[in-house]
């Protein structure tokens, strides 16, 4: 890849970055029409008679002129230091027409052909990395804005073939490295948005059957079979009709049991199994570091790791043995971004069981165990008013830092991070915890904790309106995912992309919506109620909001824990002004989280719209701190613009737009 000159985005909205990675201002849409027509070109020459019939379909008088003032305004853009007088280098004039020439490798859709070309050489585990790079790279529709353009079309619609193809060979290396949960959660969206697509339907199937779940498998096939019908009017194809038959023979050859990797794993669980009393502790701790890993695979295992912990835990305890049960607990320290509990119920019996543990350590030594059981405390007490977290959490923090054990350290700053919600408006300080986490991962080697650093300074980076930052993270969480096997970071950068759609500048609120649908079905199957109950309902309000658009979707939305929010609003849409008051007054306040800012703008909005000055003054003092703030933002999954725009405050610029 060149360093030198400017950079060129067609993956999503048309964009130039120069040599920095700042993006270059391009003024109105005929200056990025001009630019996005010449990279069409890859280089060839334009006649200026084809430009003025592509970008105008009636042409003014001048269309000539203005065209010239728009290549004018495109040079000095993406040339600023370019000498007067002297030839362009870039965009160029060429007989009868313009040229842009540029390296290949200086426009995203370029690198992205060159890159899934090479995975299909590559082995499995290379090109599933080399894959998550080239999708990395899109940030939208290709060529959004000008898709439909007749001299566009061809080539965005030929882009979106090649990241669906894309999308799939990565799904067929994934599934060949036996990381058949991921690969499903991947499809699952792409199918959603794709069902036309027989090959991505096979590898759902095939997916769901690798982990055990037949049944699903074969609903897939048949849901496929009757979309292809129903919406194309064609039979499935021979590939799915065999699968579908090798399914229900249960064919050997679909299993991958015969991996060296599963091999060695059935050798050594036997020869624990002869070698370890089955009464014998060891088999506690080797139960809790298992418990760990299982829960960082995602799909399945997570729910499966949060229920066999507390047997676990209470396993140990009935021991009498607070050295054992403080291993047991403090084992477990699996990084989490999400503020929400998954199961409060389960959270407290944990906190419960950490604190009398804490009370019966010894007194001296064992500040490790302190430590990991205070963190444990603060991340089991998060989204929560309760005051033990915060304590917890500056303790668990000043003891890991006397301490010569970055492990200990990074799972404390994970537990300062859960409790760094007391108001809002502390996305810098949350930016400076994340940055301390990606640093220290680095040096000790502590990948899940790197991956938690930068999905948090992404969350950060959202908020303050840096999504060139949050790019940068965001393409660093899914390369550590991809190398250590990490498929939950899917969905959380899933979910990025389609407040990155959201946010950028005017995108088409449909896409957006699209976007965010397509994100819901990333959480299918993931194992995170606590992020998935009622998210997808909330990212549609807020978008709907903010574009002016009737709230009603059609559908009937899951509303989750943000209903009291939501149902002022919804209520006044429906023109019910009196039951929206009420609703209005029986508002609690947004518990301490990510999603904080956004909650509270959806109460200043009601507040506002029905003349209710105590609640919108209430909820205006809450927001005053995050004032330079993208509400929602924060949460790196959706976002209500900027707070400035709540607090009735003037904003020339909103950040982020």
């Amino acid at each position: 890849m060149t360093d030198v000159g400017p950079r060129f985005g067609v993956l999503g909205p048309v964009t130039a970055w120069d040599a920095d990675g700042n993006t270059i201002a391009l003024k109105g849409p005929r200056h990025r029409s001009v630019l996005a027509r010449l990279i069409v070109a890859r280089g060839r020459v334009v006649p200026v008679s084809r430009l003025v019939d592509d970008l105008w379909a009636d042409p003014p008088d001048d269309a000539v002129g203005a065209l010239r003032t728009f290549v004018a305004a495109l040079r000095r853009a993406l040339e600023p230091g370019r000498p007067p007088r002297a030839p362009a280098r870039l965009l160029v004039t060429d007989g009868p027409g313009y040229a842009l020439r540029v390296p290949a490798d200086s426009v995203d859709a370029r690198r992205f052909e060159q890159d899934v070309t090479d995975a299909a050489a590559l082995p499995a585990q290379e090109a599933v990395l080399r894959l998550d790079e080239a999708l990395g790279r899109w940030r939208g529709p290709a060529y959004a804005g000008f898709a439909d353009e007749p001299w566009a079309r061809a080539e965005a619609d030929r882009l979106t073939e090649l990241r669906g193809h894309a999308l799939e060979l990565r799904a067929e290396s994934l599934l060949a490295l036996g990381q058949a949960d991921r690969a499903a959660a991947d499809l699952r969206a792409h199918t959603a948005g794709h069902p036309w697509r027989e090959n991505a339907w096979r590898l759902l199937a095939l997916a769901l059957y690798r982990t055990g779940r037949q049944a699903d498998a074969l609903d897939v096939l048949r849901r496929a079979r009757t979309l292809l019908a129903d919406e194309l009017g064609v039979d499935a194809g021979p590939a799915l009709r065999s699968l579908e038959a090798d399914i229900l023979r249960q064919s050997p050859h679909l299993s991958r049991s015969g991996t060296p990797a599963a091999r060695v794993w059935e050798q050594v669980a036997a020869a624990y199994d002869r070698a370890v009393a089955p009464d014998a502790r060891a088999r506690l701790d080797s139960t809790a570091g298992l418990l760990r890993t299982l829960a960082l695979t995602g799909g399945t295992g997570l729910p499966a790791a949060r229920a066999l912990r507390l047997d676990a835990l209470t396993a140990a305890e009935e021991l009498g043995d607070p050295e054992l049960t403080a291993r047991i607990i403090g084992a477990y320290d699996v990084p989490a971004i999400w503020t929400r509990l998954d199961d409060p119920d389960r959270a407290r019996h944990i906190v419960a069981a950490a604190e009398r543990t804490l009370a019966a350590l010894p007194e001296n030594g064992h500040d490790a165990d302190r430590a990991r059981l205070l963190a444990t405390v603060a991340l089991e007490s998060r989204g929560t008013r309760d005051p033990r977290g915060p304590e917890a959490a500056r303790r668990a923090e000043e003891l890991a830092r006397r301490l010569d054990d970055p492990a200990v350290l990074a799972f404390a700053l994970n537990a300062v991070f859960m409790q760094s919600f007391g108001r809002t408006g502390l996305a810098p300080r949350r930016d400076a915890i994340g940055a301390e986490l990606v640093t220290l991962s680095a040096r000790h080697h502590l990948s899940s904790f790197a991956i938690l650093g930068h999905l948090v300074r992404l969350q950060a980076r959202c908020a303050l309106g840096d999504f060139t930052a949050a790019d940068r993270h965001a393409a660093a969480a899914e390369a550590l995912a991809a190398r250590h096997e990490r498929p939950l970071v899917a969905v959380f950068t899933g979910w990025y992309a389609a407040l990155r759609l959201d946010a950028a500048e005017h995108a088409p609120p449909a896409e957006a919506e699209a976007a965010y649908r397509d994100a819901a079905a990333l959480l299918d199957g993931a194992g995170m109620p606590g992020l998935a109950h009622g998210l997808p309902a909330l990212a549609l309000l807020c978008l709907r909001l903010r574009h002016g658009l009737p709230l009603d979707t059609g559908d009937d939305p899951d509303w989750g824990p943000y209903a009291p929010w939501a149902r002022p609003l919804l209520l006044l849409d429906r023109g019910r002004r009196a039951d929206a008051l009420d609703a209005l007054h029986a508002t609690p306040e947004p518990p301490p989280d990510l999603l904080q800012e956004a909650l509270w703008c959806l109460t200043a909005r009601a507040a506002e719209v029905l003349g209710d000055g105590p609640a919108l003054t209430r909820a205006r003092t809450a927001l005053a701190p995050a004032a330079d703030e993208l509400a929602g933002a924060g949460s790196g999954l959706l976002t209500l613009g900027p707070v400035r725009d709540h607090l009735g405050l003037d904003r020339p610029h909103p950040p982020g737009r």
